[in-house]
């Protein structure tokens, strides 16, 4: 294992999922949706059983899920003296993650990690597969922060420990402080969402910059982002309804709300009636041979094929990139390698904001 890694944090541990399936506990789901389902699917490869599920008081209108009435804590805590509660949903809204913290303080909680995007689990296994992969990346890492977050965070995704998740975040204006960001930007912003990153980077450059060049594959996320933007002007601000891609094609892409739709394959079920080609663009192509100072890549599980996509620009040009690294499970470990491969000359640094679970997870390379 790596040279000054944390104690005890490769030793072999008990998984949240062994764990919730020796309990003698009642298991409480917090939360329903996408977050519950995949949860729930890994219980039934375990054996695990929940017996409530509750949400937050203003949410909790006598309705079902999955055939449990959906209660509130209050009522659980009435009818339970202990129970271990799982979240299975994701926020970094200060008064919800203050509302877990106060409910860990009263009964065990958990929050297991499931990835967004894709399938596996980060477990012992993966990490034994992944052990190579492992020794290699972690001396790459700038910074004994970084360091820290990697290792907290292999902690975390293994056992679900919410204490071990809260104790390696880091704020998201230092990590932006790594980048040193002037007023001659050219920022590529990969997953531009409603134009929210490209708000934050007019404000840390008061609009002074060379270029934005901005992708969104959802219409009506796109739709927004150009209105946000209007005022910009085309010779500024250049704005694509496209994904980005390693090259130049056609995409099937899934419609969902928020920040959550993704390219998929057509022939789910769940994607029935919202699937829709689009058009695909590759960094290198859009640029056409020109100077990014800065790439933001956060396309909801493409982020491998992106940076491919960006290749040309990274060897040449050496942008400050903005990576993702929590949509796929191996994204932690294979993002970073990848782009070390491109290009070595890259200082690399690992941040982890507040999110719960382990969402808006990134790598910084400078």
């Amino acid at each position: 294992m790596p040279e000054n890694y944390e104690e005890n944090v490769y030793q072999p541990v008990i998984s949240v999922w062994e764990k919730l399936a020796e309990t003698d506990k009642p298991i409480v789901m917090y939360g329903m949706g996408d977050g519950a389902e995949k949860i729930l699917a890994v219980f039934d490869k375990y054996g695990i059983k929940p017996a409530e599920f509750m949400a937050s008081d203003e949410f909790v209108r006598g309705h079902f899920f999955k055939g449990f009435r959906v209660k509130k804590l209050s009522e659980i805590e009435e009818q339970y003296d202990d129970f271990i509660v799982v979240i299975c949903f994701g926020s970094a809204r200060p008064e919800v993650m203050e509302r877990i913290d106060e409910i860990s303080k009263r009964h065990e909680v958990v929050v297991p990690d499931v990835p967004v995007i894709g399938d596996g689990l980060f477990d012992g296994d993966f990490i034994s597969d992944h052990e190579c992969e492992i020794m290699l990346l972690h001396p790459l890492l700038a910074d004994e922060t970084s360091r820290m977050v990697f290792d907290r965070l292999m902690k975390y995704r293994i056992t679900g420990d919410l204490s071990v998740l809260r104790s390696c975040e880091t704020d998201r204006a230092e990590a932006l402080e790594l980048l040193k960001i002037g007023s001659n930007e050219t920022f590529v912003d990969l997953g531009a969402y409603n134009g929210d990153t490209v708000e934050e980077f007019l404000q840390l450059t008061n609009k002074q910059f060379e270029k934005i060049y901005a992708l969104e594959p959802d219409r009506r996320n796109y739709s927004k982002l150009r209105r946000r933007h209007y005022a910009l002007g085309s010779a500024m601000f250049e704005h694509y309804n496209a994904a980005a891609w390693k090259e130049d094609t056609t995409l099937t892409f899934y419609h969902k709300s928020g920040r959550n739709s993704s390219l998929t394959d057509n022939r789910s079920p769940e994607t029935k009636g919202r699937a829709v080609n689009i058009e695909a663009k590759s960094v290198d192509s859009m640029l056409g041979a020109k100077k990014a100072t800065i790439i933001k890549y956060d396309v909801e599980g493409s982020e491998e094929e992106a940076i491919l996509g960006s290749a040309e620009t990274i060897r040449q040009y050496k942008p400050r990139l903005i990576v993702s690294l929590y949509h796929r499970t191996e994204d932690m470990i294979k993002l970073p390698l990848l782009i070390n491969k491109i290009n070595p000359s890259y200082k690399m640094y690992l941040r982890h904001h507040p999110y719960i679970p382990a969402w808006d997870t990134n790598l910084y390379c400078i």
